[in-house]
């Protein structure tokens, strides 16, 4: 059944024809599914569950400051100059994960850590160490641990660089977007080139075992000359790893991207060919296109772990760890159990009010049952590993809802027929494989599955291409 899962193949007409909105699917079901009226009875079962399983834990912990605003942004975050406002935000966080971590077992290993934002290195050298060190008090970080931070180039130097790795982190990540001056004075986000390369240098020099870069097209002013000069500037940065995002132009969502004016964007024609300039050029230059927006380098730990079909995803993305359960800290931020979902309170105000009173900060989630269980278990291998085998469906999840695959899932299997006629996938006596005409569009493959979204307005996703 399995297919090269290194190919992929444009078709600029069945991009056009299935460019819609689909989620992304960092998990299943999507935050559009949280609810307000959740309690923290649910979020406390289910840490006891992983306790009692002995789950692995990935940590995830948000900074939400940022000095000036990117108008492509879509984040949470809080455009702020005044640096005291991250100490007060340090004493809550240190309250939330002491909170958190006296209702998980001290012995689970976390395998992950991760630090987003926002901007981390909004935080002085002073307060990511104590940052560090209130978050090694209270979990037991693996030796091989998988320990990231995302980083804004134009607020560090070198000496920041080689703190962050002295203190622990492993692995960095920062963005780029678009290397064009015009495109980065659009977007309020003016990084010089010499900047950009001087910190990958910088990363080099001090010893981080992967560097990840994003870029973004879709952008104001871009076009597809202007964008592969970006490429190829990208590609002498030498990353581990790219991801090259669609711009999710949403100003009714993000009121920040208002001020980019929809005139200045590309034409959906333009965006399809940065698209596959894109492609072409990474995975001509040595980079494994690894699925929805990811490229790595053939002996990266993705390409490895998708080799093998141990490639994970969570709401931080593709990861090589195992299954865990994704503890997430500070406003906003998701956590992940097996099967409970819940997102913190998305204002300081709120935060603090919670934390203050001694109950969770949770502002909203979800409580997963078996089907939710077992559809998440096929989305994720379909984005992951791109095919999934039925036989293992049924012997891990054990289809035992007195039927077998072929029933339980008809309608979604009379579904996909549009898909295998327009050649995006194959199906197989025990299975279905992502055709290399197929990857780019994983996200409406997947979504056939989706119990949730699939008769709801799309308006809340970013399009496919």
């Amino acid at each position: 059944m399995k297919l090269s899962q290194h190919t992929v193949q444009f078709n600029s007409n069945l991009l056009q024809k299935y460019d819609r909105p689909v989620p992304r699917y960092t998990s299943y079901p999507t935050a559009t599914e949280f609810k307000t009226n959740f309690g923290d009875l649910d979020y406390r079962a289910g840490i006891a569950i992983g306790n009692y399983k002995q789950t692995p834990i990935s940590l995830y912990c948000h900074i939400p400051f940022c000095q000036t605003g990117c108008y492509f942004c879509g984040c949470n975050t809080i455009i702020t100059q005044s640096k005291n406002v991250a100490d007060k935000y340090l004493i809550y966080l240190e309250k939330e994960i002491q909170q958190v971590a006296n209702l998980i077992d001290s012995s689970r290993p976390v395998t992950q850590l991760h630090w987003g934002g926002g901007t981390p290195n909004y935080l002085n050298l002073h307060q990511i160490d104590r940052l560090w060190n209130i978050i090694n008090q209270h979990f037991a970080i693996t030796g091989d641990a998988e320990v990231s931070i995302e980083i804004n180039p134009r607020y560090v130097d070198k000496n920041y660089i080689f703190f962050l790795k002295d203190l622990g982190f492993n692995r960095i990540s920062f963005g780029i977007q678009d290397f064009n001056p015009r495109v980065q004075t659009a977007i309020n986000r003016v990084q010089p080139e010499e900047t950009l390369f001087t910190v990958m240098d910088w990363i080099r020099e001090a010893g981080f075992e992967s560097v990840n870069v994003d870029l973004i097209y879709g952008l104001p002013f871009q076009s597809l000359k202007t964008f592969t000069d970006t490429i190829h500037k990208t590609i002498k940065l030498d990353p581990d790893r790219i991801a090259v995002f669609n711009f999710a132009y949403v100003p009714w969502l993000k009121p920040i991207q208002k001020k980019i004016s929809e005139s200045a964007l590309p034409e959906p024609s333009e965006k399809l060919d940065i698209l596959q300039m894109t492609i072409e050029e990474l995975t001509g230059n040595g980079y494994i296109f690894i699925g929805m927006d990811h490229f790595a380098k053939p002996d990266d730990e993705l390409t490895i772990a998708q080799e093998k079909g141990e490639l994970h995803r969570n709401f931080q993305g593709y990861t090589t760890k195992p299954e865990s359960d994704l503890f997430a800290f500070g406003i906003s931020s998701i956590s992940m159990l097996h099967d409970v979902y819940v997102q913190n309170s998305k204002r300081l105000k709120e935060y603090y009010h919670a934390t203050d009173t001694g109950i969770l900060a949770i502002e909203k989630g979800v409580s997963l049952n078996r089907d939710d269980i077992l559809r998440r278990a096929i989305i994720m291998e379909l984005m992951c590993q791109f095919q999934l085998s039925i036989s293992d469906v049924e012997d891990k999840y054990h289809i035992a809802f007195d039927t077998d695959f072929e029933e339980y899932f008809s309608p979604e299997l009379s579904a996909l027929e549009p898909l295998v006629n327009d050649g995006l996938i194959k199906t197989f006596p025990n299975g279905i494989a992502v055709t290399p005409a197929g990857r780019l569009l994983v996200r409406n493959i997947a979504s056939v599955f989706d119990d949730h979204s699939r008769n709801k307005v799309m308006k809340a996703f970013s399009k496919a291409i």
